[in-house]
């Protein structure tokens, strides 16, 4: 199993390690709700360094990755980032991936942990012309600081301004005289910040262990806490936000999943365009949903969803919302199912009631990364 850089730094804090697609994480540091709580309220740091980086570079990279990837690379400009998803022939989505442009010539695409092998071989078979590919996974460091102070916490450490970086934005930043890539990004809904150390071994990680550390001290007054993977997945639930081999898989299409926004079929030809674009002739047979419950329950993936006692779907996701106090769900469902409907999902067996609702869960004028700012 493979081990994290910081993983000494984990384990001194208490945290408690699972294994999660080869890699031994931090699951939580004291309970996931309190992680939680913290990236709602004030902010929380995430060592997600199990994500996947490929650099992809050369004379011919632009015209290789609008092949391989469903968004529009032609809008980057040096430093821009994007979400986009890469396919297979059916339309199926192989991974959904971020893409940073680091030079004319020079991308990082970022992947799930799970898929870093997929998408590097899918990479290789589709390479054409002056196209190289290199994974930095295993030496590359990346934080997560997220939270509505994330923004405060960081600027304590460097002279850039960070209030000038906008959101899918980065920047060659130094922290605490560390070098980093760092862009407004994340997978809690809040604003945040994600952090790439490159080269960085995991025999000598003392930049790393240095990052972490001063980035902790940093929050210590407004509260910043350690986050795991389970307040992760409880906030990207909160959010809306997809995960891999849960709401995405090879057998479903972006347009199925709502991330539409990832497609851009008019800017031409690439792997999986035709089957989307005859998916949308056709119609949808499914598509993505979120659930509030309306009486006790917590629903989980595989739980089913009843309408007038006929099954109309099933969840991909689901959880206890420590912010909300009620169980949500995200799973898939026929189209008729429309916001506002009330169905039954069956958790141990017995149909409980729910509530079709959009995403994110919360109230965006108080939670996210768009909550209005408080009067003084």
């Amino acid at each position: 199993m493979k081990q994290l850089q910081l993983a000494s730094v984990h384990r001194s804090l208490g945290a408690k390690m699972v294994p999660f697609a080869g890699w031994e994480m931090p699951l939580m540091y004291s309970s996931i709700a309190e992680e939680h709580l913290a990236v709602r309220e004030t902010a929380g740091l995430f060592d997600v360094s199990h994500m996947g980086e490929l650099i992809v570079e050369g004379k011919d990279v632009e015209d290789f990755l609008q092949h391989v990837t469903s968004n529009d690379l032609a809008k980057l400009k040096v430093f821009d980032a994007q979400y986009s998803t890469v396919l297979n022939e059916r339309g199926g989505v192989k991974d959904d991936v971020f893409v940073y442009k680091l030079e004319e010539q020079k991308y990082m695409v970022v992947t799930n942990a799970v898929n870093v092998e997929k998408i590097f071989n899918w990479f290789k078979q589709h390479a054409r012309g002056d196209v190289k590919i290199e994974d930095i996974t295993d030496r590359t460091v990346m934080l997560a600081l997220q939270g509505p102070r994330a923004e405060e916490v960081l600027q304590q450490l460097t002279e850039f301004e960070l209030k000038g970086l906008k959101r899918f934005k980065s920047a060659q930043i130094e922290i605490a005289n560390i070098p980093l890539l760092v862009s407004r990004t994340g997978y809690t809904g809040e604003d945040g910040f994600e952090l790439y150390l490159m080269d960085e071994s995991a025999s000598k990680p003392g930049r790393a262990e240095k990052l972490w550390d001063v980035l902790l001290r940093a929050g210590e007054e407004v509260g910043v806490r350690p986050c795991g993977l389970g307040a992760r997945d409880t906030t990207r639930l909160e959010a809306g936000y997809v995960l891999y081999n849960h709401e995405l898989n090879e057998e479903i299409t972006p347009l199925e999943a709502k991330i539409q926004y990832a497609v851009k079929l008019e800017k031409g030809d690439f792997v999986g365009r035709e089957a989307l674009i005859a998916q949308k002739e056709v119609g949808l047979k499914k598509m993505r949903i979120g659930l509030k419950m309306l009486e006790p329950g917590v629903p989980r993936e595989g739980c089913r969803v009843l309408k007038d006692g006929k099954e109309v779907g099933y969840l991909t996701s689901g959880t206890f919302s420590p912010l909300l106090k009620v169980g949500i769900a995200m799973g898939y469902a026929t189209p008729d199912i429309a916001l506002g409907t009330e169905v039954m999902v069956e958790i141990h067996g017995k149909p409980r009631r729910a509530e079709v609702v959009g995403w994110p869960f919360y109230d965006p004028q108080k939670y996210g990364f768009s909550r209005r700012a408080e009067s003084s």
